[in-house]
C-alpha cells in the first residue's frame, strides 16, 4: 500500500471541520439550557404553589446560577471558536490555497454585518438577563414577601441574590463589546 502524505491544508481542513463540529454541539447544548431553565422554574413554581410554601422558590437562584453560568460559558466558547476561525485558522488557509482577497469561510464574517446584528445581541442579552436572573430574584421577592421568612433562610436567600446578581454583571458584561471580535 503506496504511503500518502498528509499536508498542511488537509490538516487545517480536518481542524477546521473539528472546530465547527464542536461549535455545532455547544450551540445546541447551549439553546437547550434556556428550555431546561423554563422547564425547572415552572416545576419549582407549581410545587411552591401547590403546597403553599414559598421557601421552596429559594431552589431556583440556584438552578438558574448554576444553568446560566454554563449558557454564558458555553457562549463564550462559541464565540472564541468563531474568532479562532476567523482570525487564526482560515486566514492560513487562505494563504495556502493562495485565495482571491484572502477570503474563504466568507460566512464566517457576512453574518456579523447584518444591520440587525446589534439589536439581536441586545435582545439576547435581556432574555438571558430575564432567563437567569430576573425570574430568580422576583422569586426571591415573593419569598421575602412572603409569611414564612426564618432568620436562616433569610441570610441563604440573601446570599443568592448576591449571588445572582454577580451572575447579572456576568452577562451584562459578556453582552457589552457587541461589536469585538469574540462575539458571534
Amino acid at each position: 500500500m503506496p504511503e500518502r502524505d498528509v499536508t498542511v491544508g488537509q490538516l487545517l481542513l480536518t481542524e477546521y471541520q473539528t472546530v465547527k463540529d464542536e461549535q455545532k454541539t455547544r450551540i445546541g447544548f447551549r439553546d437547550n439550557l434556556l428550555y431546561v431553565t423554563l422547564t425547572v422554574v415552572a416545576a419549582v413554581i407549581a410545587a411552591a404553589a401547590q403546597a403553599k410554601q414559598t421557601a421552596m422558590l429559594l431552589a431556583l437562584p440556584p438552578v438558574c446560577v448554576v444553568l446560566g453560568w454554563t449558557y454564558l460559558v458555553n457562549d463564550q466558547k462559541i464565540s472564541a471558536i468563531g474568532a479562532y476561525v476567523r482570525g487564526d485558522l482560515g486566514p492560513r488557509l487562505a494563504e495556502l490555497a493562495a485565495a482571491e482577497g484572502g477570503a474563504i469561510f466568507r460566512w464566517e464574517t457576512a453574518h456579523r454585518a447584518d444591520a440587525r446584528r446589534v439589536s439581536r445581541k441586545v435582545t439576547q442579552c435581556v432574555v438571558d438577563l430575564l432567563a437567569f436572573c430576573v425570574v430568580p430574584l422576583s422569586a426571591l421577592v415573593v419569598y421575602w414577601a412572603g409569611d414564612d421568612v426564618s432568620a436562616g433562610l433569610a441570610v441563604v436567600s440573601v446570599l443568592e441574590a448576591v449571588t445572582v446578581a454577580g451572575l447579572g454583571v456576568c452577562v451584562v458584561r459578556y453582552a457589552v463589546p457587541f461589536g469585538t471580535a469574540y462575539r458571534t
